[in-house]
């Protein structure tokens, strides 16, 4: 009588797993002056069943704080003992910024201008390197979570190569209200993971410093439909969630220095030449109107009251669909 054939154990960072199990694991970064040791937390989730290895991350950027809730949640509803691959997750890329409250780290370098990263560059390419040579190089699938920077909120979106038939139809499949064709930028996770030759999503969605709701609830089922779809839960029929697609956005900038009154939310359709916020000063006295100047709709905005003249106020993107 044959027995089925076990699946090999999946290896990362001198760690085994065996299939069917699910295992934390801290992979070392550096220590700090004190002698404190700082590892990067890798979730570890190897499927019964032969299947793509995926991984989601978040907090590249130490305060982009709702890609942790989206992997938490993920997480709860994953079994490994119905899942068909293997799932890497890293909630927190950036322990350091975490840990201050700080986008950048230390040196107040940008992380994700520092890939694919070197063993001998800066302590963000080494952790650039870290992350490229155990989890993207093990990878077909990424997703890499991200929020608004600090005093600006962003509308759940999906920003992706929409050229490349494989991420277009996963960016369709996650199912965020916008989704943005946008090219890499260099030096980013996206940018090396793609060269390496990984399918990456990038996804925002909310504020920095924030757990905000419908950004989260959004990512969280935008990461399971791609899973499934997929064919990594082996319990879970696929659905769909209608996205729009687009190409351009442009942010409209204070034409005035004063305070910023908004007329617009996250979702609002827009016409060119409308009026989308207002710049009073102090005293009252308007200052000048701030116009959208596309037909589109409204995926961020600034949360300061307060602005300079030629300060990004408000981010309109033009959408291939504008169902009104």
């Amino acid at each position: 009588m044959n027995r089925p054939r076990v699946r090999a154990p999946f290896e990362i960072g001198g760690h085994a797993i065996r299939a069917g199990r699910r295992a934390q694991l801290e992979l070392p970064i550096a220590r700090l002056m004190s002698g404190t040791p700082v590892a990067l937390p890798v979730i570890v989730v190897h499927g019964v069943d032969p299947g793509p290895t995926v991984w989601v991350n978040a907090v590249i950027h130490g305060d982009e704080l709702c890609g942790i809730e989206i992997i938490r949640r993920v997480l709860a509803e994953i079994d490994p003992a119905t899942t068909a691959g293997t799932l890497v997750a890293v909630p927190v890329v950036n322990v350091h910024g975490f840990n201050t409250g700080d986008r950048y780290l230390p040196d107040r370098r940008d992380l994700n201008r520092a890939f694919p990263g070197s063993a001998r560059g800066s302590h963000a390419s080494r952790i650039a390197h870290l992350i490229m040579d155990e989890i993207v190089a093990r990878c077909e699938v990424g997703i890499d979570l991200h929020t608004g920077s600090d005093h600006r909120v962003n509308l759940p979106q999906i920003r992706a190569d929409l050229d490349d038939p494989d991420t277009l139809e996963l960016a369709q499949v996650f199912g965020a209200p916008v989704t943005l064709h946008s090219r890499t930028r260099d030096g980013s996770l996206r940018q090396a993971a793609t060269d390496a030759g990984a399918t990456v999503l990038l996804y925002e969605g909310g504020e920095a410093n924030r757990f905000d709701r419908d950004p989260i609830d959004t990512g969280t089922a935008g990461v399971l439909r791609v899973l499934a779809h997929i064919g990594m839960l082996t319990d879970r029929e696929p659905d769909r969630a209608a996205t729009r697609c687009g190409r351009s956005s442009r942010w409209v900038r204070a034409t005035a220095s004063g305070i910023l009154h908004l007329d617009v939310e996250l979702g609002d359709r827009v016409d060119a030449g409308a009026t989308i916020a207002t710049i009073y000063d102090p005293f009252g006295k308007r200052h000048g109107r701030l116009r959208s100047p596309v037909d589109g709709v409204v995926i961020g905005h600034t949360q300061h009251p307060l602005v300079n003249r030629g300060d990004a106020a408000v981010h309109v993107a033009s959408l291939d669909d504008p169902a009104r």
